[in-house]
């Protein structure tokens, strides 16, 4: 068997092509949406690859990851900068080392393919086969360890492009593996000059052009007139002793002149004191008028049990029902802190309410509006396999957040972004609430129907249409994705296998 040489290559070259393509890749996201960059990226990472050995590719891997962590989520210094108040040297410390942790995965694969292949050079079927998978393990990997960063996924970057076709059929992690497989057939078509990958690629964007025009759910009911609060309270007094009473009024008034509307819908934490604080002199005639003018309230607000002493980030309907829903999926060091010792040490670890309980898994869906719904709280929805637990039963989505942690920065227009996937892959309209934007009402094809400005205080209404059924997404979930992995990395192994019969024969 061949053993691995020294790069054929400068080293210089294959590293900054592989730091390019990393700064080149959040550009393919929101707010730029550059598509076609993804597939760029992609293309350039695996050719870096090449010719490298194991450790030329995991540094490649690495500088590929600092490019697009750190720009992509640069948001990260926002948060803890200017809302967690820790000093600039601080914050830029923790974000660089939040960005080279993450590189650490990037490094990791470009390191795995090579010994993998145990070939200098890639083979075809190593860039059509092979790297596509682990490209596709990187990403669910990213998504599953140490709770989960599922940010940044390629395949959400397509949903203004063809491939989003897919996305009702395999989702946003199966349209990531098909941006890798065009990248790995790109990469191969540069290398060996294999004009029948070029058409490959063809194959597979025509594809999903065509698919963009199935329609997988069907109307439910008729149109619901739904209202967003976004009360743009700044986030530096929003939990203000001083405050609340303000932020009550605010919501409260904003609502009253919507009480037309069948559905209105506030943002996660819009209510800034314990549920048994504001329920007898706010939330109960809040609800009798509600009732009486047959419009239901979504809200979000803390909620303590005092039975186990334990408090929740919560999500509540008021109006014609009466329920509750406990955060499941927290974030780390905003809703809790993982290690406790950390409080104390800077004012980011010891932000208001950061010691939120983990919900229960299987709570009952809410309703309101006379429709079941399925809640995400923040970046909940950002785990898209979370969201179908909701579906086919929800015949909408709600997601609340808070983006006012990050400023003028790219994270609510990503956030934006993925919850537009959510929406297609299951065939559900959401209705976005968020604190100081972006508030938006998304149809179930993933389309924005309407938008609110950033850092605005401002009322949002339009119609929301529930919808029924589900997606090809929702019945077979995951499984698709996980057989064609398995079957791409069967036919690389018996390629390969025999490849190494015939060059020791």
């Amino acid at each position: 068997m061949m053993t691995m040489a020294a790069d054929k290559k400068p080293s210089w070259r294959g590293n900054l092509t592989a730091l390019s393509a990393g700064l080149l890749l959040p550009l393919a996201f929101s707010p730029f949406g550059y598509y076609p960059i993804a597939l760029v990226s992609l293309t350039l990472l695996f050719l870096s690859w090449h010719e490298a050995d194991a450790r030329s590719a995991a540094l490649r891997g690495f500088l590929f990851g600092l490019g697009l962590f750190g720009v992509g989520v640069s948001w990260i210094y926002v948060a803890i900068h200017v809302f967690g108040q820790a000093s600039v040297f601080l914050s830029a410390a923790l974000t660089a080392g939040f960005v080279a942790f993450l590189a650490l995965y990037t490094a990791g694969l470009g390191w795995l393919v090579k010994r993998l292949t145990q070939l200098l050079a890639f083979s075809s079927a190593d860039f059509v086969l092979l790297l596509p998978v682990a490209w596709l393990g990187f990403e669910w990997f990213k998504a599953w360890f140490l709770t989960g960063f599922p940010w940044l996924e390629v395949g959400a970057s397509q949903i203004h492009g063809p491939l989003s076709g897919y996305t009702p059929v395999i989702g946003a992690l199966g349209v990531s593996l098909l941006v890798a497989l065009s990248a790995g057939l790109l990469a191969c078509c540069w290398e060996y000059k294999k004009l029948s990958a070029l058409f490959a690629v063809v194959l597979i964007w025509m594809g999903g052009y065509v698919l963009q025009a199935a329609d997988w759910t069907v109307e439910k009911d008729k149109p619901l007139v739904v209202t967003i609060v976004q009360g743009n309270v700044p986030q530096g007094i929003k939990w203000d002793k001083e405050q609340i009473i303000k932020t009550l009024a605010l919501y409260q008034s904003e609502t009253e002149k919507h009480w037309s509307s069948d559905l209105v819908v506030w943002p996660e934490n819009a209510i800034t004191a314990f549920h048994h604080q504001v329920k007898d002199f706010f939330l109960d005639p809040l609800a009798e008028t509600a009732r009486e003018t047959k419009t239901d309230i979504l809200l979000g607000l803390p909620i303590y049990d005092e039975e186990t002493e334990r408090y929740y980030n919560g999500m509540m309907s008021l109006g014609s029902e009466i329920g509750f829903y406990h955060k499941r999926h927290l974030v780390p060091f905003g809703d809790y802190v993982p290690f406790e010792w950390l409080r104390g040490l800077i004012a980011f670890f010891d932000l208001p309410m950061s010691s939120f309980a983990i919900g229960a898994d299987g709570q009952p869906l809410l309703t309101a509006a006379g429709q079941r719904i399925g809640i995400s709280i923040c970046y909940e929805d950002t785990f898209s396999n979370e969201v179908l637990e909701t579906v086919p039963e929800a015949s909408l989505l709600v997601n609340a957040t808070n983006n006012a942690w990050y400023g003028d920065s790219f994270a609510p227009h990503q956030h934006l972004q993925i919850s537009q996937n959510r929406a297609l892959e299951t065939g559900r309209p959401i209705i976005r609430a968020t604190t100081n934007g972006i508030s938006a009402l998304i149809d179930h094809r993933g389309g924005l129907q309407a938008t609110t400005a950033q850092f605005e205080q401002v009322v949002l209404t339009g119609e929301v249409q529930p919808r029924a059924g589900a997606t090809l997404y929702v019945q077979w979930q995951r499984w698709p994705i996980l057989g064609l992995a398995l079957f791409m990395l069967l036919v690389w192994a018996y390629y390969r296998q025999n490849n190494s019969k015939s060059q020791t024969g």
